[in-house]
């Protein structure tokens, strides 16, 4: 399945969105579970949003299915405090996705 990317004009609207999709767990709560557990979560849906006048307002929404079938959301903002965060987990598992949706489709 092909992750789709939205764009809307606040985080609140995509949470949302989310919501009325199913997307229950507060996955900013239960961020641990990520870090430790990648290989658990995949990503289905990503909503970003972006600051009209400050850079630092600029957010991503993810769309998350753990193995076990909860579907969540994960907040990031621009700037990451941690090397090991959930945030950059996230990042990680984005990018190995669409290059294994690339090899499938090539």
């Amino acid at each position: 399945m092909e992750r789709q990317m939205y764009h809307y004009a606040t985080v609140s609207k995509a949470l949302e969105e989310l919501a009325e999709k199913g997307y229950s767990v507060d996955y900013n709560l239960q961020e641990d579970k990520i870090i430790n557990s990648p290989q658990d979560f995949t990503i289905e849906e990503i909503y970003r949003y972006e600051g009209e006048t400050d850079p630092g307002d600029e957010a991503t929404v993810y769309g998350i299915k753990s193995s076990a079938g909860e579907k969540g959301t994960f907040v990031a903002g621009l700037s990451i405090d941690a090397e090991k965060s959930a945030t950059m987990v996230l990042n990680e598992l984005f990018i190995k996705g669409r290059q294994e949706y690339n090899e499938r489709n090539s």
